[in-house]
This record gives structure tokens, C-alpha cells and sequence, in this order.
């Protein structure tokens, strides 16, 4: 799938803002714990995008009751959704200059009913001339997503005959109803019903 970038230019993709806070000090002090292991851009990269999916359990999985929507939150914490820990992956990248936006699918379950909008990364590294998606959500029985730049390993494959779609979008920001959903929630039972079902 081509990706298609929501801004022209690639400094938005690098920026800072309410929910990709990515000067915050705790944002900095993963950043420098991941830049001293890492050698080059691609494997700042996948050391960032591992500790997220690794180190930050998806809260439906963990059972954590709060809901956060700052990286710096979500890096304090340990704890996010999909959307949640795709802000965070974001910000590890763009704090390092890496090229880093937002993208999203639309899943449903095996019989094409509740829909939800699943959040994903999107990061273009230098030397490469497109984006790469990857997804960071966190690992369980039957979900094993994994970085590549080449061939997309997400958790999940948009299935076109039960409705679920690949938004093309790479945006710079958390898309309105997407941070409306989260900053809005009181805990992750009432952010469960409240989940975006489409862009």
C-alpha cells in the first residue's frame, strides 16, 4: 500500500506537540538509555520500537484501568492502547530526528461486526524512500508483530471482504477524534466504548 504523507513537508513528522511531547525529560531519558546501545538509525529504530511493544504492555492485555495519551505518560506508566503506545513510538523516534507519523487500520471481528480503529507508526529512516509501517500494540498468543521495513509484519492484516481498511494516512498528529477518545475516557472500561469505528 502506498502511504500518502498528510503534510507536504517532512518537519511536521519531526515536531513536538501536546501528545507527542517528545522534549519531555522522560522522553529523553529512554531516548538516551536506547541511543547507547544503539549504533545507526535503524537500530535506534527497532531498539525503540521493541521496547515499546516489549516493555509497555497494551493495557487490555495488562488489565491496567487507566487510560493515558501523552508519550511521556505512556513511558511513565508502562501502560497504554494501541493508540496510546503508537504516540510513544512516535516521540522515541522523533526525539532521535527520525522521521515518525501516525497511521491506522480499521478491524472488525471474524464476522465483519465491531469495528475499531487500531493505531500503527508509520517511520521513514535515512536512505530509504518511503514510509514503513510497524506496528508496536505488544505481542500475545496469536499476535506477532515484528519490525521490518521491508515486508510489513503488523499484528493484524486488513481484510477487505469483512470491511477492514488500510487508511493510507501517515499523519503528523493525533487525528481529533482519536485524542478526543482518549484524553475523554475515565478508565479503560468506559475508553473501550468509546472507540473510534472509523476515520
Amino acid at each position: 500500500m502506498q502511504l500518502i504523507q498528510q503534510s507536504p513537508d517532512i518537519a511536521p513528522y519531526l515536531a513536538a506537540d501536546a501528545a507527542i511531547d517528545h522534549e519531555h525529560p522522560r522522553v529523553r531519558e529512554v531516548v538516551a538509555d536506547l541511543a547507547r546501545e544503539a549504533g545507526g538509525a535503524y537500530t535506534y529504530a527497532r531498539a525503540a520500537f521493541l521496547y515499546v511493544r516489549d516493555a509497555v504492555p497494551h493495557s487490555v492485555d495488562s488489565g491496567d484501568p487507566r487510560v493515558t495519551w501523552r508519550a511521556s505518560d505512556v513511558l511513565a506508566t508502562r501502560n497504554g492502547i494501541c493508540y496510546a503506545k503508537s504516540i510513544a513510538l512516535t516521540a522515541l523516534l522523533r526525539a532521535h530526528a527520525l522521521p515518525a507519523g501516525l497511521c491506522y487500520q480499521r478491524l472488525t471481528d471474524d464476522d465483519g461486526t465491531n469495528p475499531v480503529v487500531h493505531g500503527l507508526v508509520a517511520l521513514r529512516l535515512p536512505g530509504r524512500g518511503r514510509w514503513a509501517r510497524v506496528d508496536p500494540r505488544g505481542n500475545k498468543p496469536g499476535i506477532d508483530a515484528r519490525f521490518s521495513l521491508e515486508e510489513e509484519r503488523l499484528a493484524w492484516t486488513a481484510r477487505a471482504h469483512l470491511g477492514e481498511v488500510d487508511y493510507p494516512t501517515v499523519y503528523a498528529a493525533p487525528p481529533p477524534e482519536i485524542l478526543r477518545t482518549l484524553r475523554g475516557a475515565r478508565d479503560r472500561t468506559e475508553l473501550r466504548r468509546t472507540l473510534p469505528t472509523r476515520l
